[in-house]
């Protein structure tokens, strides 16, 4: 009997073994999981804020360090905690130094110094505006050119028209911390361009916010609660290849040696980041079992023994499964909270898009009456006014037309949003036959440069489709260089899933390679477009409404110059195919 004791002990203990094996890989696996979801959400609330000031900041006609600090007078180390500052960083060359610090100067910053940093760049990228979180020290006139890590997420930031993240280096306001207390920082930079209506530089570029972190304290804060005392966590960049420590967090209990850490890549802006997970002694609590002195005590029992050992044994399992079920909830709530927290984002995106529309309707009233009485003063009373007032007069009926625009361009994106489709069969033949009429004004000799093939029905909304259509045509043509004649070709493609592609092609100025995939976001115009007319919401509206009708949009270049655009469609459905020709049989 005490011979099976000892073997059914031996079997025990081994299966025993096996399971809290099994169970202490699931738990890092599952630590690790959390850790990588929570370290997304972070950055990708940070990334969020940052654009969210850029875009107040670019609000403003004329930027003053007033209006600076109310902007991010919210920020605080316990909202964006591990962030040291915000700032705005202005691009600026040798020449260009004594003219930018006095108009920063005039702005509210008399104090303001920039200092351009010694070497052979071409252009200065100064701090003018700043507000520190983590301590008192300002970098307010430092020239950011200095840092190469810097300089290029600033540099990624622009040619992307999007956020970007630096590669780790020591940040400004740690210069004077002593070297062992020093972390591994990085840097998040954001493009400014101006949608002020007032402004006469409307989306162009005004240069970047940026906020400055320190790794370890980022790390440490956004992943504290779900790691704990059970695993060590190191974030590196491995977007050159080598992995470069950005932060660590090591806990006080010891790192479990014997078992292989587990790492995943973090999504990041325009970079590759990856965590990678130690398990520590604690990484399962309740699962260390001390088999040689449990099978030594075991063997010297009897089966009964043996049977109530068991039982305690699985007791404790179930134990270390409730905690980590508990863990694992307390995760799943930490989440759903963050989701809360985007979809409120989204609901006051839904809002604000709402109150566009609503305020670009409002407006129209007011602006056609002075549109037309400045009309009315120049047919009537023009050649009594001497040149002078006739000029301001221009000026005047120019300006209110260019408001009238961008409020037709605000109202048609608010309404692309939320406009009920009105599906039905569209024929775009006709349809784009309409537009060129209206657009070319029956003029021979621009008729004669556009050529369209055979194109199908299609099922849609027949406004907005012609919206789009009319936005691209409307693109090619006024995108044309001067003194050349416009030329575009309209064709539709079937696509072997189903539906159509739609492909307006021109011979205009074209878009750089690098600015296609944002040359559809609100408010960004391509370089080569600030000399003509414009508000940045045109191709906006059309990928709103295209991505509405379940299609996609894009752009390619045109070989031989200018661009060639493109969108999908669906297809007219089978059965409304059968009706319309069930209704020509019978009308025939």
């Amino acid at each position: 009997m005490v011979t099976l004791g000892m073997i059914g002990t031996v079997l025990a203990v081994g299966a025993l073994r096996r399971a809290a094996e099994d169970r202490l890989d699931q738990a890092l696996e599952q630590r690790t999981t959390m850790v990588a979801r929570t370290l997304t959400a972070e950055m990708r609330r940070y990334s969020t804020s940052l654009l969210d000031f850029a875009a107040a900041v670019g609000a403003q006609g004329r930027l003053s360090r007033p209006e600076f600090e109310a902007i991010t007078a919210a920020t605080d180390r316990q909202r964006l905690p591990g962030a040291t500052g915000i700032a705005l960083v202005v691009p600026a060359t040798g020449a260009e130094i004594p003219r930018v610090q006095a108009a920063w100067r005039r702005a509210g910053s008399p104090e303001l110094r920039l200092q351009p940093a010694a070497g052979p760049a071409s252009e200065h990228l100064f701090v003018v505006l700043s507000r520190a979180i983590d301590g008192p020290g300002t970098v307010a006139g430092r020239d950011l050119a200095a840092v190469p890590e810097a300089a290029a997420a600033l540099g990624q930031a622009r040619e992307g028209h999007q956020v970007a993240i630096s590669a780790g280096y020591r940040l400004l306001q740690d210069a004077t911390v002593p070297q062992e207390a020093q972390q591994q920082g990085f840097l998040l930079a954001a493009p400014v361009y101006s949608t002020s209506p007032s402004a006469n530089d409307a989306g162009q570029f005004r240069g970047w916010m940026v906020m400055a972190l320190r790794g370890g304290d980022f790390l440490h804060d956004a992943i504290s609660r779900i790691a704990g005392e059970a695993v060590a966590v190191t974030l590196s960049d491995t977007s050159t290849g080598v992995a470069t420590p950005v932060g660590q967090r090591l806990p006080t209990a010891e790192i479990d040696a014997s078992r292989a850490a587990r790492s995943e890549p973090i999504p990041v802006p325009q970079r590759t980041w990856r965590v990678t997970v130690a398990p520590t002694e604690l990484v399962l609590a309740g699962t260390q079992l001390h088999l040689d002195v449990a099978a030594a005590v075991i063997g010297s029992l009897i089966t009964a023994l043996l049977a109530a050992l068991t039982g305690t044994v699985v007791s404790s399992r179930d134990r270390a499964l409730q905690r980590v079920d508990a863990a694992t909830a307390a995760l799943r709530d930490d989440i759903d909270r963050r989701e809360a927290v985007e979809q409120q984002l989204r609901r006051r995106e839904e809002e604000l898009v709402g109150f566009a529309g609503v305020v670009a309707h409002d407006l129209r009233s007011p602006l056609a009456r002075i549109t037309g009485y400045a009309d009315f003063l120049r047919e009537e009373a023009a050649p009594r006014l001497d040149p002078e007032h006739r000029d301001f007069l221009e000026r005047l009926y120019g300006g209110a037309q260019r408001m009238q625009s961008l409020i037709d361009d605000l109202l048609n994106y608010a309404t692309a949003e939320n406009q009920t489709l009105r599906r039905t069969e569209v024929d775009l033949n006709r349809l784009v036959a309409d537009v060129i009429r209206d657009r070319v004004g029956g003029t021979g000799a621009q008729q004669s440069a556009i050529v369209v093939g055979p194109l199908p029905s299609v099922d849609g909304d027949p406004v907005l489709l012609r919206q789009v259509v009319d936005n691209l045509v409307g693109n090619a043509l006024k995108y044309t260089p001067a003194g050349q004649q416009p030329c575009i070709e309209i064709a539709g493609t079937p696509q072997d899933a189903g539906g159509w592609c739609i492909e307006v092609a021109d011979r205009g100025i074209g878009i750089p390679a690098a600015q296609r995939a944002s040359v559809f976001d609100p408010f960004i115009r391509a370089d080569g477009s600030q000399h003509y007319h414009g508000t940045g919401l045109g191709l906006a509206i059309v990928h709103r409404i295209i991505e509405r009708h379940g299609g996609t949009v894009g752009v390619a270049e045109n070989p031989g110059g200018g661009s060639r655009f493109w969108f999908t469609v669906p297809a007219v459905p089978p059965a409304a195919d059968s009706t319309v020709t069930a209704e020509r049989a019978g009308a025939a």
